[in-house]
């Protein structure tokens, strides 16, 4: 099978690569592992990586297997050591020992704190006092972090999912007959477009729904893309209903795939291909003070956010109110999602995926008054840096906008009009953050 390009070496230019979960028949740690082995990530490399955790009695193989006609690979961890109680805080301390890769350790902690936050509400404990049962086992370690291996090893940037589908009537679990689904897959899916089945078998587990609460950065039909794989990722038993697995689409996510599908919504748009995804979540309060909100946006900023801002609201019983949001790269959500939630104390986050078009732009300075103001210019505008402009201002005595005003005007008269500064020297860049602060 040949290998996908990854994120350092995809040869096309701008490309994003993208996972796609096809979960009409539900997801669970094994089957989003299984299908992404599937798709095309070697099977010794994800053990490589998976051997690098703290502790042993375990070991994966992948079987062929055939699923309503479907061939797929059914991904099988045996346990030799049977500790299936443990804590977030030391499943976080044998991720964080590992030196797995940044975004295979990134992935795996998001779920894994997903996982516990749902728990936590469900138990009325603390996060750190949660103890995972089948989700502390080295079945759930291994298919949660081998799920994030793998994903890198085919150099996926962004995680998306169809709506998942669930089952009905009752399952056992730890705590004794539960109904199906189960209360943590419900919590893992608030917000998340979801259908049962009239299928008695627990089709979603809460390992499958953590991995796409905290990984997936949107819901909905395949997205724009150019396919590169297919994989499918067996579950335990064959069902006379459906196929039993979860399929996986690898492929790019490239301006001209953007552009083909949103040719008819753009007509006419001379930036139609130009088009980059980006992700929106929201939170709204009504309980952080004016600090609290500030530092949010600080540590939004500081996080990895392209931009962050907030608007007032008024909120149901005439409850005055602030929406935060945050605009990101999608494989930012998960990070950025438990930053809003952790300073704001948030009880939801919504997310929209929208695209944006940047205008490319250079950097250049002035003196002005003594003092050198950066200036930040496009094709048809230049525009003085607001920090170096305040700075210059309260060292002056001068009114801000006159300075500001004195710095636009020194560099057009330097290099004439806004408009004819292809050919200054100066480096050409696109400001990735969509504000008004330079790259």
């Amino acid at each position: 099978m040949s290998r996908l390009p990854t994120a350092t070496n995809n040869p096309v230019q701008g490309a994003r690569t993208v996972a796609w979960f096809h979960c009409f028949a539900g997801i669970a740690g094994d089957m989003a592992l299984g299908s992404l082995i599937d798709a095309g990530a070697d099977l010794d490399e994800v053990v490589a990586l998976l051997k690098r955790l703290p502790f042993g009695g375990w070991g994966l193989d992948v079987e062929p297997v055939l699923r309503g006609g479907i061939a797929a690979s059914r991904a099988i961890v045996t346990v030799h050591d049977h500790v299936v109680v443990r804590t977030h805080a030391h499943i976080v301390g044998m991720v964080e020992e590992a030196r797995l890769p940044e975004r295979v350790a990134a992935r795996a902690l998001a779920t894994f704190a997903v996982l516990a936050e749902v728990e936590a509400g469900l138990h009325r404990r603390p996060v750190d006092q949660v103890h995972f049962h089948e989700v502390g086992g080295h079945d759930t370690i291994i298919d949660v972090v081998g799920t994030a291996a793998a994903l890198e090893l085919l150099g996926v940037d962004e995680v998306r999912a169809s709506a998942v589908a669930t089952g009905t009537g009752m399952v056992r679990a730890a705590h004794g007959m539960l109904p199906n689904p189960a209360p943590a897959v419900v919590g893992l899916l608030r917000g998340v477009p979801t259908w049962g089945r009239d299928i008695p078998v627990e089709l979603t587990t809460p390992t499958g729904a953590a991995l796409l609460a905290a990984l997936s950065s949107g819901f909905g039909p395949m997205p724009a893309m150019e396919v590169l794989a297919q994989g499918f990722g067996a579950g335990t038993r064959e069902l006379d209903e459906l196929p039993n697995c979860t399929q996986v689409v690898i492929g790019t996510r490239t301006a001209m795939a953007m552009a083909t599908a949103t040719a008819t919504a753009t007509a006419g748009d001379p930036d139609a291909d130009a088009g980059q995804p980006v992700a929106v979540l929201e939170a709204t309060v009504d309980d952080v003070t004016g600090e609290q909100l500030a530092h949010t946006v600080s540590a939004l900023l500081e996080s990895g956010a392209h931009d962050a801002w907030l608007s007032q609201v008024v909120m149901k019983k005439g409850r005055p109110g602030y929406v935060v949001h945050v605009l990101c790269d999608p494989v930012r959500v998960p990070a950025l999602r438990s930053v809003l939630r952790s300073e704001t104390g948030t009880l939801g986050v919504r997310l929209t995926m929208a695209e944006r078009w940047t205008a490319a732009r250079s950097f250049g300075s002035v003196v002005v008054e003594g003092h050198e103001i950066r200036v930040k210019v496009s094709a048809d505008r230049v525009k003085a840096e607001h920090d170096d402009v305040a700075a210059a201002a309260r060292r002056t005595g001068l009114p801000l906008r006159q300075l500001a005003l004195q710095a636009e005007a020194a560099w057009s008269a330097d290099h004439g009009t806004a408009g004819s500064i292809a050919d200054d020297g100066l480096p050409r860049e696109t400001d990735d953050d969509g504000d008004d602060t330079p790259a």
